[in-house]
């Protein structure tokens, strides 16, 4: 559902930080007297630490809300507006997800794309937006890691880093699986199992996801009734610990994924000029595809990892090797109709297909890090990475084009904590980091040179936490950090050049509190920020030219602030809620963007009817997120207990493309979940009816603007049925 009305976008931030105040503060001496929040256990400095300890800002998802995220079958995008300051959106289908956190992002479709937001999945970076992709499953916890993260994690970090960590294997035996199945012929299972093979020596976990949706969507230009929109994703992964003594321990790690089913589906004139609302040509199980093939997607991928950790006499020694390949195509028909009968006025058709051939990443870190004692601690390690792949595209109407990038990048890095006090701790980290990429010409319909870009940078990182109390904490973080040098070689496919982005830096500013209030019943983090970007890298998609260029601004800002609660009323039931605001601006007198094809533009113009972005809001860049979730349960006395879970989530005003126009602007979106049925109060099992967008909401994630005003929208309503086992 879009608005459009500033009046509402105030309103809901005045109600959303006044509820979530409310919720966490005015009511917590009501809880009861034996619950209490429980430790959250988070690894963002790549050490084991209490979240409440942590001098920047983090958000932990795991247990039931993570659980229930993901019953409908979907992919990574389903996070989206679940954690402050973290939104997701993709014009590629299940295959290739883009990131924002606290609204800095990169909104380039093309496969090579670089993101200022870092995808970690068992301590492995996944760089390619393909990898980012890859299926979650047997989940321990997601953490949400805001602000540069430059020093431990490396550049492409400006924004920050999404990390999620899977169960691991065990000395003892374990297993858990949760089964669905629900509308459209929705069926997802998510699985695993552990157990020791040597007692005390080698331990094992496979765990396994299927999902599958059948095809719901008509194409009533072909006439063919359920022409696409289905899927089917299956992925393993295998894990093997050794741990042959108490000072050694290795843990090999393969997976695999294969995924087959449909690219995003592009529904064209869904929005009348000067409107941002969905019109009647909007129809969630209908369209008028005369191209595209079906939407057809498909890619495959494996990997493995192997992490060593020796422990010294006062450090442990890490060393963490991996490896990704992957292959796969996406096509569409992108102008979302045709031309014969729309709907509405399409001036020429678009089908196109994009795919990755023989993507290699490799990627070695060794670091050296201090046992916890005293009252310094520190690491220090080294980093190299090591990516190729061939893109192509096919335009259809002449013949593909095939580029090859390569990326390599070396970092010697170090970090370290000094306990001035019992209450007070610095923590100050560097790192040097060489990056260089090339792109060379293998089928191009015009020839061009090598392109080649390199730069070194020195990020680093400077914070102080203070314990006010035992429960509560206050913290300051500076920290800088880069993204390196991008080349975008889509537009050779269109009888273009390529075009090459210069390294963006970012330097940030936080604040914030820890806390765990009213006898450790609530807690309520929060931080405000600040940080300016020198020389963003933005992207011009689209526009009447149909480009995808890579350009620097002179400078980016924002400012904002986030809220994390949790408040345990009384042993029946639980609150989550959550809350973010960022205000970014674009600021450049002089860069000017091509601009829709048939939309309503409000930005000037210049005289080459270019729009002047200077003072726009960052593309994707949602004004304000509000998350809030509720479990309620009612014990039966034997065991058993009936419970009620549901989530919600709300996007303030978000901007699609750089220039600002009338349609292409969504206010209000939201989105809610529940589940209800019975549990075992060991934890042992559950079934449950769910729902997730219970409401149906159509809400608009993207448009597509060279032709005519197209849009692409979120997943439907899906009702069904679950059952979950544990075994511990």
């Amino acid at each position: 559902m879009i608005k459009s009305t500033s009046a509402k976008s105030r309103l809901t931030l005045s109600c959303g930080v006044a509820a979530l105040t409310a919720a966490l503060a005015l009511g917590a001496p009501a809880l009861a007297q034996d619950s209490t929040v429980g430790e959250v256990v988070v690894t963002a400095q790549k050490r084991s630490e209490n979240l409440q300890d942590v001098p920047l800002s983090v958000a932990s998802v795991s247990g039931e809300r993570l659980r229930g995220l993901f019953a409908a079958g979907d992919d990574i995008l389903t996070l989206s507006s679940r954690v402050p300051a973290l939104y997701a959106e993709s014009s590629n289908g299940r295959a290739a997800p883009r990131f924002y956190i606290r609204g800095l992002g990169n909104a380039d479709f093309d496969l090579a794309a670089s993101q200022p937001v870092s995808v970690i999945m068992d301590d492995v970076v996944m760089e390619n937006v393909v990898l980012k992709s890859k299926p979650l499953f047997d989940l321990d916890r997601v953490e949400v890691l805001r602000g540069p993260q430059g020093t431990l994690f490396g550049r492409n970090t400006t924004a920050g880093i999404i990390k999620f960590d899977t169960i691991r294997p065990s000395q003892t035996l374990s297993a858990r699986g949760t089964a669905t199945y629900g509308s459209y012929g929705t069926l997802s299972f998510d699985g695993g199992l552990g157990a020791p093979i040597v007692q005390d020596l080698l331990a094992a976990r496979l765990s396994v996801l299927v999902q599958r949706r059948d095809d719901w969507i008509d194409n009533a230009f072909t006439k063919k009734n359920n022409a696409l929109g289905g899927y089917e994703e299956t992925a393993v992964r295998l894990q093997l610990l050794f741990t042959p003594t108490e000072d050694f321990s290795a843990l090999l790690g393969v997976h695999n994924r294969s995924l087959d089913g449909t690219s995003a589906v592009f529904r064209a004139n869904v929005l009348t000029k000067g409107s941002n609302k969905l019109n009647a040509n909007f129809d969630r199980e209908k369209v008028f595809f005369d191209g595209g093939g079906g939407n057809p997607q498909a890619y495959d991928g494996s990997g493995a990892s192997l992490k060593m950790d020796y422990k010294l006499p006062s450090a442990t020694l890490t060393s963490i090797t991996a490896y990704q390949t992957t292959n796969g195509v996406s096509r569409g028909d992108i102008d979302g109709g045709n031309m014969t009968n729309g709907p509405g006025f399409i001036p020429f058709p678009s089908d196109t297909a994009d795919g990755i051939k023989d993507l290699d990443q490799i990627t070695q870190e060794v670091r050296l890090a201090s046992d916890a004692g005293g009252p310094v601690t520190w690491q220090a390690g080294a980093y190299y990475f090591d990516s190729r792949m061939v893109l192509r595209t096919d335009p259809g109407f002449v013949a593909p084009t095939e580029l090859r990038h390569e990326n390599t990048s070396w970092a010697v890095f170090g970090q370290a904590s000094y306990e001035v006090s019992d209450d007070l701790k610095l923590t100050a980290g560097l790192r040097w980091t060489s990056d260089e990429k090339s792109l060379t010409n293998i089928v191009a319909p015009i020839p061009f040179a090598k392109v080649n870009v390199s730069d070194e940078q020195v990020s680093w990182d400077l914070s102080a936490f203070y314990d006010v109390s035992d429960t509560v904490g206050l913290y300051g973080r500076v920290a800088r950090g880069f993204r390196g040098p991008t080349i975008q070689g889509r537009d050779v496919a269109f009888f273009g050049a390529p075009s090459v982005a210069q390294s963006e830096t970012i330097l940030s500013w936080e604040a914030g509190f820890k806390s765990e209030l009213f006898d450790r019943r609530v807690r309520l983090n929060g931080a405000v920020f600040t940080y300016t970007v020198n020389d963003p890298q933005f992207t011009a998609v689209g526009g009447s030219g149909n480009i995808v260029r890579l350009l620097n601004a002179k400078e980016g800002g924002a400012w904002g602030f986030e809220l994390d609660g949790e408040w345990v009323v009384n042993e029946n039931l639980l609150l989550t809620a959550g809350y973010s605001y960022a205000d970014t601006e674009i600021k450049d007198n002089a860069l000017a963007v091509g601009v829709c094809a048939q939309c309503t533009v409000t930005d000037p113009l210049n005289s080459q009817n270019r729009a002047l972005i200077n003072g726009n809001p960052f593309p994707n860049a949602p004004e304000y997120m509000f998350d809030v979730s509720a479990r309620y349960s009612v014990s039966l006395g034997n065991g058993g207990e009936l419970f009620a879970f549901t989530d919600w989530s709300v996007q303030g005003k978000t901007n699609l493309f750089l220039y600002e126009s009338k349609e292409f602007v969504t206010d209000g979106n939201f989105e809610g979940g529940l589940k209800v049925g019975y549990a075992r109060e060991d934890g042992s099992w559950e079934v449950a009816l769910f729902g997730r967008n219970i409401t149906d909401e159509a809400n608009i994630k993207g448009g597509i603007d060279f032709n005519n005003n197209t849009a692409f929208v979120n997943e439907p309503r899906v009702i069904g049925v679950a059952l979950t086992a544990r075994l511990r």
